[in-house]
């Protein structure tokens, strides 16, 4: 693990006093899992431990890598490449992960946890997690994907730090907990004593004998039973510490491994020892998903190098022809300029909408059929003034990765006002910026708008509001776009600003709005990484000087200087600043007649992620994140990763600064590091007094190499409120049931009413609501939504569900977004099976003479049926027969002809085809082969023969059935399997000796 740059808290009396008290409170906190994040080895004093969101993160980090390079490559550029939206899909896992300890559903439950011996139910609920990941991957649902994936892990790495496992002397990973046919150890009975009374905080030797007896039929596993459900019989362990009551009952003390602290782990000097296993069985499950899905796709789950998404909701009434016409040009550029640069072309998302119809979405990663679907855009028909606007929004918002800025081209108001509520829970969550370009006059009142107005059909002759295009303006302020009011003439210019935002490693140096109609002063400051800097002003400004860190101006409306480039279009300005660029503060005076929104954006890695946490009142040491918007008034944690370093970049942070509307300071607060910052990204934690009960955003500020101050800006307006509300359980959605979604509602405030609105993208919800509720002062309300899934729900969708609670005689408000997952009733977990018929091998000292070769069947154990086979290692040739295959004396030697018709097969697409007794061949290299033509309703299994030189000793097959499960078969040259080398000493096969020239039974090919 990486050193962090810096010590939490130094120097800063009042924050060690705070350190205390919030210790101190949690001593009488329960605690479950390995600690959750960095913040709990503060709490716990154990500094040297090993969290679920270290061993999370560095397991994803050294996949990815391992993924893009190999493993024989190291350059440590690449880490600074992955992106802000890798670190952002790394966060959701590990945000998963810690809510198992934090939501009510998950928390007190031993099946997530495996703790009280729950092992038949904890390991279910690992498969179906698994189950559930593939299912929303191959949906390329990769946020649920996300989610479900930190849900396996945390259950998984439990596994070895509540178990006794590593005291059973293992030192492999416990296969069978994923894989059901791999060897499985027994389990304690109930009525089954597992410990000895421990009367110290430190327990060694307090599991019975009979539990760690060398004799694998003799062994028993158990994890230890915690607080007071269920009630732990007597004589059974304790998961033990001073949060457990349960140790105080015999059997006293605990066999946990969470920390390196013997106050809360008894056996905290076996944590390393657990948390490498951890780690190990973490590695094995990603390498397993990347394998099941592919490289590309795998990549494409953790958003590594994510080119932003190209995501248009367009207007197609009839008087956007225009529009669609500027858009469809803006994207061919963007294609072309992204077609001469290495790495995928990125998402493309476009999402027509009309009067009534919204959609349909049409998504993909093939830049020429984005293209086709914008050609087949047509500007026709109309309805009445008001669009499905935020209906299309909403559809880009749930079908868009995170982080996407989202353009909406139309010249209505919308009709689904109604809506707001949800699209703006989706456009914070997932932190997407929404950018109108608006090609109407918002003073325009009545329908004789000139040629505009006539074009659109069947418009209303009723008054038209002057503030019929608020909603957008807030969405945009709130989400950190801009609400752009041009012309026909100029949209094709004005539409420029596509390009500008959603080229890669764009950061924000400054986001300001002003209503001022006096003059105004602005700062930013670019450092030395920053490269071409764009400043964009909405509206109409009559005056603009701006002036370079030298104290050089330049009036940017009256003259040509050599400070900027300036360009104006109706409704907006953009600004150049020319190069070479000074480094240091800029300054910007403007005077505008009206709404101004000013946003300076530039090209560098150098950017941050941010979220708000609290220490939780009900759960183990560790930070729990907020969702939704911050309560006002109270304090709160602000942690921070910094993203996009170089490995040998000299930056440091000091503070980040809590921006009001008008750009005013509203807060400074101080960073440390977490000591968790790696060096291409820096972890950093702030602790906000009382959170600003105004909107603003943050400001980050550090200093670069050169010492020049270095700042960036989150766009996003954050509304502090005074109530919350928090879903309890994300369940799975089945086709053809209710399912009920449970919530509460937290009041910060006085007793008074509310309204709940819940809203969901597929009409799922029996009830939408507004719901009207009463909450006490300070009080909370519980309450559920009803779901029902129809018959005809495709399974891996992914629902995403919205509730937004508003006061009624206030502007509180809040919103809380659950995703949720639709699965078959009865899911296939199975994997397939390899058995070994036979193995020959003659291979002498001189492995060059001589060849080995073993033969297998190949079955599907679950409903599916075989989908695809792959030789992932080996320097041999797979054969594959329908029936068994022949005897090695009928064989051929692996030479030049087998080889050529081996070429052949690949060229011919790689399907299977008949050629004398065999169906088709496979080498390392070759891409999976599809088997399910040949094994759909086949009771009989695949049949192989692998066949290789004495000098590859070893080869890999993996082997796929059509719902997604994957195994690993491995094959030897004849040795004897060694149980050390992959997996447990724990099977029942006994002991085979090899000799050349005879047949093996199973066992010599098992599975990882």
């Amino acid at each position: 693990m990486s050193q962090g740059r810096g010590r939490i808290w130094g120097g800063s009396g009042k924050h060690t006093h705070l350190l205390i008290l919030a210790y101190l409170f949690l001593l009488a906190l329960p605690c479950t899992g390995f600690l959750p994040d960095f913040w709990s080895r503060v709490l716990t004093l154990s500094w040297t431990s090993r969290t679920h969101q270290h061993i999370t993160e560095q397991s994803i980090l050294n996949v990815t890598l391992e993924t893009l390079r190999g493993p024989e490559k190291h350059h440590g550029e690449e880490q600074t490449r992955l992106g802000r939206g890798f670190w952002r899909a790394v966060g959701e896992v590990v945000k998963s992960n810690a809510a198992m300890d934090f939501l009510n559903s998950t928390k007190s439950d031993p099946v997530y946890h495996f703790d009280a011996e729950r092992m038949d139910g904890a390991i279910g609920m690992l498969r179906q997690f698994w189950a559930q990941t593939l299912l929303s991957v191959r949906a390329e649902e990769y946020q649920t994907a996300r989610h479900s994936l930190g849900q396996l892990f945390h259950s998984l790495q439990d596994f070895y730090s509540h178990s006794n496992w590593v005291e059973m002397g293992q030192r492999f990973i416990y296969l069978h907990l994923l894989q059901p046919d791999e060897p499985a150890v027994p389990v304690a009975t109930e009525d089954t004593p597992t410990c000895m009374e421990c009367f110290s905080v430190t327990c060694r030797g307090n599991l019975l004998p009979r539990l760690l007896n060398p004799q694998h039929n003799s062994r028993l596993l158990t994890t230890g039973y915690f607080g007071t459900f269920p009630p732990k019989p007597y004589g059974k362990c304790s998961h033990g510490g001073i949060l457990d009551s349960s140790r105080h009952t015999g059997a006293k003390g605990g066999i946990n491994k969470d920390s390196t602290s013997p106050f809360f782990s008894p056996h905290h000097y076996l944590h390393m020892e657990a948390a490498m296993l951890a780690t190990e069985a973490t590695l094995s499950v990603l390498r397993d998903l990347r394998d099941t899905v592919g490289h590309n796709t795998f990549l494409r789950l953790f958003s590594v190098r994510q080119i932003p998404a190209l995501v248009f909701v367009m207007d197609t009434t009839g008087s956007m022809f225009e529009e669609i016409t500027a858009a469809r040009l803006r994207a061919h550029s963007i294609i072309q300029s992204r077609a001469s640069s290495p790495g995928q072309p990125g998402t493309f998302i476009l999402v027509p909408f009309h009067d009534p119809e919204v959609g349909p979405v049409h998504k993909t990663n093939d830049p020429n059929q984005f293209m086709q679907h914008m050609e087949n855009l047509m500007a026709l028909g109309g309805g009445d003034e008001p669009e499905m606007c935020l209906s299309a929004i909403q559809l880009a918002l749930t079908h868009s990765p995170p982080l996407s800025d989202i353009f909406v081209f139309t010249d209505a108001s919308p009709k689904d006002a109604h809506l707001f509520d949800a699209v703006k829970a989706l456009a914070l969550e997932k932190q997407s910026k929404v950018t109108f370009l608006l090609t109407e006059d918002p003073s325009y009142t009545t329908d004789s708008r000139g040629m505009k107005g006539r074009r659109r059909r069947k418009r209303s002759q009723k008054p038209l509001s002057p503030d019929r295009f608020s909603l957008y303006s807030s969405l945009s302020s709130l989400s950190g776009g801009l609400t752009i009011f041009t012309t026909n003439s100029d949209i094709h210019k004005v539409s420029t600003i596509v390009e500008d935002n959603i080229a890669a490693d764009k950061v924000t140096l400054f986001h300001v709005e002003s209503d001022q109609d006096l003059r105004s002063s602005h700062s930013f400051r670019v450092d030395s990484s920053v490269k071409n800097v764009t400043l964009h002003v909405t509206g109409t400004l009559t005056e603009c000087i701006l002036t370079s860190p030298s104290d050089q101006s330049q009036s940017l409306l009256l003259e040509q200087g050599p400070l900027a480039a300036l360009e104006h279009f109706k409704g907006l300005y953009r600004i150049s600043l020319l190069p070479p660029i000074q480094p240091g503060q800029w300054s910007l005076q403007a005077k505008g007649d009206g709404h101004l929104t000013f946003s300076v954006i530039g090209d560098s890695s150098v950017d941050f992620l941010y979220y708000f946490a609290a220490v939780t009142n009900e759960t183990h040491p560790g930070l729990a994140r907020l969702d939704g918007s911050p309560v006002a008034g109270v304090p709160a944690f602000l942690v921070l990763a910094v993203t996009g370093l170089a490995p040998d970049e000299e930056v440091s942070f000091s503070h980040v600064t809590l921006l009001g509307a008008d750009g005013e300071h509203l807060q400074q607060v101080k960073l440390n590091s977490s000591a968790l910052s790696t060096y291409s990204v820096e972890e950093l934690v702030g602790w906000v007094d009382a959170v600003p009960r105004v909107p603003f955003c943050v400001r980050l500020t550090g200093q670069d190499s050169r010492g020049n101050r270095l700042e960036r800006v989150s766009t996003e307006m954050v509304h502090p409120t005074h109530v919350q509300i928090q879903v309890s359980s994300v369940p799975r959605l089945v086709p053809g049931h209710s399912t009920l979604v449970q919530f509460h509602v937290l009041n910060h405030g006085p007793a008074r009413l509310f309204n709940l609105t819940a809203d969901d993208d597929y009409g799922y919800l029996q009830k939408r609501g507004p719901h009207r509720l009463f909450v006490a002062e300070h009080g909370s309300f519980h309450g559920q939504v009803d779901l029902h899934t129809p018959d005809t729900a495709q399974t891996g969708a992914t629902v995403s569900l919205t509730l937004t609670v508003r006061a009624l005689n206030s502007p509180d408000s809040n919103y809380a977004v659950a995703y949720l997952t639709v699965i078959p009733p009865d899911p296939d977990t199975s994997p397939p099976s390899c058995s070994a018929a036979q193995v020959q091998s003659t291979c002498p000292s001189i492995c060059n003479e001589s060849r080995w070769s073993v033969s297998l069947a190949v079955s599907d154990r679950g409903r599916s049926g075989l989908a695809a086979l792959q030789l992932q290692k080996g320097e041999g040739i797979l054969t594959l027969f329908h029936s068994p295959p022949p005897t090695e004396d009928n064989q051929v030697e692996p030479g030049h002809d087998q080889r050529e018709e081996h070429r052949d097969k690949v060229a011919s697409g790689g399907s299977l085809h008949h050629h004398h007794h065999h169906i088709s061949r496979l080498e390392k290299g070759d891409p999976p082969l599809n088997v399910t033509e040949w094994a759909v309703g086949s009771s009989q299994p695949l049949w192989a023969r692998y066949t290789s030189s004495c000098c590859s000793a070893q080869a890999e097959l993996l082997v796929w059935d059509t719902a997604g499960n994957m195994k690993r078969c491995h094959l030897t040259s004849g040795q004897q399997r060694q149980l050390t080398e992959r997996t447990t000493d724990t099977s029942s096969a006994g002991q085979i000796t090899p000799s050349a020239g005879v047949f093996f039974l199973l066992g010599l090919l098992w599975s990882s």
